[in-house]
C-alpha cells in the first residue's frame, strides 16, 4: 500500500511538471482608444472606476495576468475565462463590434451585476476588491439604462434620417 501511494505521488508530480509545458496564450491585444467604450459612451467616473476594477481583467484588453496564470492547470482555466469574457463583452473593442447591439449589451451588463452573475464568484474569490457594493450595482444600472436610452434615440434619429 505504501509503495502504491509513493508511486501515485511521483506520477502526480510528474504530470504537474509535464503540464507546465502546455502554456496557453496570455495576450493583451493592442488597445485603440477610439474603440474603447469611453470613446463611444459618456462615462460616469464612478462607473468607469467600477468597470475598471471589477471587469477589465476578463472583459478588456487590459488584463492583468496574476502569478497563478503561469501555473498549469490553473493557467488553462484563466486563459479560457479571459478569452470567453472578451468574446462575450470586450470594453476595449466596444466600437469595433458591429454584430452586437450596444443597447442589449448595456442591458445585459445591468442584469448580470444585479443578479450577482458578474463578476463571477471564482474571480472575486481571488480578487475580493472586485466585489460590487449595492451602490455600485445601482450606479452601473443607472448608467447602462441612460446609455441604452441614448443608443435607442440615436438609432431612431438615424432611422428617421434614412427615411427622408
Amino acid at each position: 500500500m505504501k509503495k502504491w501511494l509513493k508511486l501515485s505521488l511521483i506520477t502526480l508530480i510528474a504530470l504537474v511538471v509535464a503540464a507546465q509545458v502546455v502554456r496557453p496564450a496570455r495576450t493583451n491585444p493592442p488597445i485603440d482608444p477610439q474603440k474603447e467604450i469611453g470613446a463611444h459612451m459618456q462615462m460616469d467616473p464612478a462607473v468607469m472606476a467600477t468597470l475598471s476594477r471589477a471587469c477589465n481583467d476578463c472583459h478588456s484588453n487590459r488584463t492583468e495576468w496574476p502569478w497563478y496564470s503561469n501555473v498549469a492547470p490553473v493557467s488553462w482555466l484563466v486563459a479560457r475565462d479571459v478569452n470567453q469574457g472578451r468574446e462575450e463583452l470586450n470594453l476595449s473593442e466596444w466600437g469595433a463590434s458591429k454584430e452586437k447591439e450596444p443597447g442589449k449589451l448595456l442591458g445585459k451588463i445591468c442584469s448580470e451585476v444585479t443578479d450577482g452573475e458578474m463578476p463571477v464568484a471564482t474571480y472575486t474569490l481571488m480578487h475580493p476588491q472586485a466585489k460590487l457594493t449595492r451602490e455600485e450595482v445601482q450606479n452601473v444600472c443607472r448608467w447602462t439604462s441612460s446609455m441604452a436610452k441614448n443608443v435607442a434615440e440615436t438609432a431612431k434619429d438615424k432611422e428617421d434620417d434614412d427615411d427622408d
